[in-house]
């Protein structure tokens, strides 16, 4: 049975095994350059909503049955097989360059309302495309994305980096301001390293979805050197799903989340040089003024590594604020650093809050396994906000059911004693350690349910911190 692709703004429901999807509901929560302001979010909208009609007045029954059928029957006339590459001109040998070939697959996609572009296999030589609205990218088995070695074909944006907006050389794979869109596998992306690095205007990152709605990546893998792979900037809606990243060397991040809402990043396998995946909202004054807040992130049964920084790294751009970032089920099988890092710096003002985890098993992780840094940590901003305002609040952490064999269990000395934190727990760790627990400034601390053994030195210091479970001895 051919996908069902509904157009733009048609009802969509279920037709054999096929599904469409439709904007049968609205958040409140999007923010443009005016403020927050309605958009459609798209969900499933099967037949058995007919079903929860039943105990309704007849007459609305049928009506609603009739509308179904209507909207199926209009549906599924715009069924269409996708849009295959090769058919616009590319030739996927990887040396004959397919980047007009592709820009001009999705272009018809989009202009068609929307669908798929399908990349068979093959190796192909692109350098920066666009996906457009309602459109998605189907890398197919056996495909690879080679990224071109040439830096002017990735054109200068502004984009932002490490908290700021600059120019930088467009991602290989680019949207802005775009709506249901999304690239799936089971193919390959991979970065070419003659343009990874540090160098100025920034290098590309191999992903890069900017100020978007829906965003889905699915089921295929990266692979790219001294740069981030994945980028979200200003996005609603976000998922990252069945991803194999793999990066090496410094600035290697996997996924970094900047200024995003509603983000799910699950059941994906994460090897990376630098942090496998980094949470951030600005950096200094302009971060601050412009107030996005990264929030509602929830990283779920994923396997981590890093060779050189942290698992996940929440900041230390913090100064839009971040909060309601949940870790659940993941394993951290090798973390050189922290496996969880949270860090910020005076300066930076804004927020910390309603970070969780819980279920979590770190295997190996030689530096350890958490660690606060709110008043020491990135780079000191040009034009910082200052005074009292600059210190970041930091509030309500909670770390349980966790298994370590780690260097540090929990370094939390870097607090700041004018804004301490209120609300820190650790409960329910079980596993060995080098080192056990440093805490200054905390109120509302609780340490509950903690076995370890195999540290050296005392089991708890602390300075300034208010709780219960303090105890010095286990």
């Amino acid at each position: 049975m051919n996908t069902i692709i509904p157009r733009r703004g048609e009802i969509a429901v279920e037709v054999g095994q096929a599904s469409c999807l439709s904007p049968t509901s609205w958040r409140d929560d999007v923010k443009n350059e005016t403020g927050w302001k309605p958009v459609p979010r798209w969900r499933d909208a099967g037949l058995e909503r007919s079903r929860e009609l039943s105990g309704a007045i007849k007459p609305f029954y049928l009506v609603a049955i009739a509308f179904a059928l209507i909207a199926q029957a209009g549906c599924a006339s715009v069924s269409r097989d996708a849009l295959d590459v090769r058919a616009f001109g590319a030739v996927g040998d990887g040396t004959t360059k397919d980047t007009a070939a592709f820009q001009k697959a999705i272009d018809a996609c989009a202009a068609a309302n929307g669908g798929e572009v399908m990349v068979p296999a093959g190796n192909y030589l692109i350098g920066s495309i666009e996906l457009k609205s309602y459109t998605t990218l189907r890398l197919e088995k056996g495909v690879n994305l080679l990224g071109s070695p040439d830096l002017d074909d990735y054109p200068v944006i502004k984009i932002r980096w490490e908290g700021r907006w600059i120019d930088g050389h467009r991602a290989l794979i680019f949207a802005q301001t775009a709506t249901h869109i999304g690239i799936v596998g089971p193919g390959k992306i991979s970065g070419n390293p003659a343009l990874s690095g540090r160098e100025m205007p920034r290098r590309p990152v191999l992903i890069e979805p900017i100020n978007c709605i829906d965003v889905r990546l699915e089921g295929f893998a990266t692979e790219h050197q001294r740069m981030w792979s994945i980028h979200p900037t200003y996005c609603v809606n976000f998922t990252a799903k069945n991803l194999v990243i793999r990066s090496t060397g410094g600035n290697g991040d996997g996924i970094d989340v900047d200024s995003c809402k509603h983000v799910t990043i699950e059941n994906c396998d994460i090897a990376t040089g630098d942090d496998c995946i980094a949470i951030k909202s600005g950096r200094g004054m302009e971060g601050y003024r412009l107030a996005r807040t990264t929030e509602d992130v929830l990283i779920r049964n994923c396997t981590l590594a890093d060779s050189l920084f942290a698992c996940v790294g929440i900041g230390s751009e913090t100064s839009g604020g971040i909060r309601n970032v949940r870790i659940e089920h993941c394993k951290f099988t090798h973390a050189k650093s922290y496996a969880i890092y949270i860090k910020s710096n005076t300066g930076r003002g804004a927020f910390i809050e309603d970070i969780s985890a819980r279920d979590l098993d770190v295997t190996t992780a030689p530096g350890g396994f958490l660690r606060l840094n709110l008043t020491g940590s990135g780079i000191k901003d040009a034009e910082p906000v200052t005074g009292d305002e600059g210190i970041p609040l930091a509030k309500n952490f909670s770390f349980k059911d966790v298994k370590v064999d780690c260097g540090t269990l929990v370094d939390a000395a870097q607090t700041s004693p004018e804004k301490p934190i209120n609300g820190f727990s650790i409960i329910d760790v079980s596993g060995t350690c080098k080192k056990a627990i440093t805490l200054a400034n905390l109120t509302n601390a609780v340490l509950r349910d903690i076995h370890v053994t195999g540290y050296e030195g005392p089991f708890l210091t602390q300075t300034n911190v208010q709780g219960v479970g303090l105890e010095a001895t286990r």
